[in-house]
C-alpha cells in the first residue's frame, strides 16, 4: 500500500491532522500508473460528492464515539463533585501508554488492555481524590480546578520526564483493514474501537441507573447532604466517582491508542474534546456525551473538509463559545448543570 493515500488515512501517524481526514477514493484502472502497484493506488475524488459526504459523515461518526466515552468520565466528576478535572486528558494519555507498553511487552490488545488501564487508573482516580482533592472539596469550584490544573502540570511533566515527547503508535500484527461496504471505507480496527467505546458508555449509564453504587452517586448528585442523611457515605461515594472517571478515561485512552498517535502533548487536545462534549450533549447527562460526541466527529469531520484538518480543534472551540451563549445546558443537560 505504498504511496496510498487510504493507506495514509487508515494507518497511524505522528500528526493528529490525519483522524479527521476523509478515507473516500476509488481504485485506479489497472495498468494506469507509474509504479508497479497502481491498480492497489486510491485516486482522491477532485471535488464534494455526495459519497465523499457520506464517508465524511462516516469518519465522524467512528471517531465520535470515541470522544463520547472520553467525555463521559469528564461529565460524571463534574456533575457530581462539581470539581473541573484539568487531570482528565492526561489519564487519557496515560490509558494509552498503559495500552502501548502492554503491547510491546506482553503483546495485549488494546482492546484487552482497557481492562488493565481501567482497573490501574482507577485505583489513581481513587487515591487522589481520597488523599487530595477530598481535602478542598468543600471549597469553591476555583480552587478545585487550581488544584488539578497543578497535579495536571505534574503528571504531564513526570510523562515527559519518563516517556519523552515523541510520538508512539501502537502496530498490530494483525489489523482488520478495511472493508468497502456500499462505496464507502471503513476502518474495521476504528469500528471496533467506536463499537467498545459505546458499549462502555452505555454500560457506565446502567450501572448509574441499576445498581446500589450507582443509585447513591445519582442522590449525592442530587443532594449531597440529603443522601448523608440517608446513610451514604459522601466522602467514599466522591472518591469512587472520580475513580469511574478516571476508568473511563483509561479505558478510553486503550482503545485511542489505535487512532490516535500517543504522547503526553495530547493531553491537552483530549481535555478539551471533554470540554466541548460537556457543554454540547449537556453536563451531568451520558446520553449527552454520547450525542455531543457524535456531533462533534461529525462537525470536526466536515469541518476538516471544508477547513482544513489541523483547525479541527479550533471548531470545536469556536463551537463550545457559540452553545455557551446560545444554549449552556447542552442539547440533553438540564437546568441546573449548565
Amino acid at each position: 500500500m505504498k504511496g496510498s493515500p487510504l493507506a495514509q488515512g487508515v494507518g497511524h501517524r505522528a500528526g493528529r491532522a490525519s483522524l479527521t481526514r476523509p478515507l473516500c477514493g476509488h481504485p485506479l484502472p489497472e495498468g494506469e500508473g507509474s509504479d508497479a502497484a497502481s491498480n492497489r493506488s486510491f485516486l482522491v475524488l477532485p471535488g464534494p460528492t455526495p459519497m465523499l459526504y457520506a464517508q465524511i459523515l462516516l469518519n465522524g461518526l467512528l471517531l465520535g464515539g470515541l470522544y463520547a466515552c472520553i467525555a463521559v468520565g469528564f461529565s460524571l466528576v463534574w456533575g457530581v463533585l462539581n470539581v473541573i478535572n484539568i487531570l482528565h486528558g492526561s489519564f487519557v494519555v496515560l490509558g494509552s501508554y498503559i495500552a502501548y507498553f502492554a503491547h510491546v511487552h506482553w503483546g495485549l490488545h488494546p482492546f484487552l488492555s482497557i481492562f488493565l488501564s481501567g482497573g490501574v487508573l482507577f485505583v489513581v482516580g481513587y487515591a487522589v481524590q481520597r488523599g487530595v482533592i477530598n481535602r478542598v472539596i468543600a471549597a469553591p469550584v476555583l480552587t478545585t480546578l487550581v488544584l488539578t490544573f497543578g497535579l495536571d502540570l505534574i503528571v504531564n511533566n513526570g510523562m515527559l520526564l519518563a516517556f519523552t515527547a515523541d510520538y508512539r503508535t501502537v502496530r498490530l500484527e494483525h489489523p482488520l483493514g478495511s472493508q468497502i461496504i456500499g462505496g464507502l471505507v471503513v476502518p474495521l480496527d476504528r469500528l471496533a474501537a467506536m463499537g467498545l467505546a459505546v458499549a462502555l458508555t452505555v454500560l457506565l449509564f446502567f450501572t448509574l441507573a441499576r445498581s446500589k453504587i450507582g443509585r447513591a452517586i445519582v442522590a449525592v448528585r442530587m443532594d449531597a447532604q440529603a443522601a448523608a442523611l440517608m446513610g451514604v457515605d459522601v466522602p467514599r461515594i466522591y472518591a469512587v466517582t472520580f475513580g469511574i472517571g478516571a476508568l473511563m478515561a483509561g479505558a478510553a485512552g486503550s482503545l485511542l491508542s489505535l487512532v490516535f498517535p500517543i504522547s503526553p502533548l495530547n493531553g491537552t487536545e483530549f481535555l478539551g474534546i471533554a470540554f466541548v462534549v460537556c457543554v454540547l450533549g449537556g453536563l451531568g447527562s451520558i446520553s449527552g456525551a454520547i450525542v455531543g460526541g457524535f456531533a462533534l466527529g461529525a462537525i470536526q469531520s466536515f469541518g476538516a473538509l471544508w477547513i482544513g484538518p489541523e483547525h479541527g480543534l479550533t471548531i470545536a472551540f469556536a463551537l463550545l463559545l457559540l452553545l455557551l451563549v446560545v444554549k449552556p445546558t447542552g442539547i440533553m443537560g438540564r437546568k441546573g448543570y449548565e
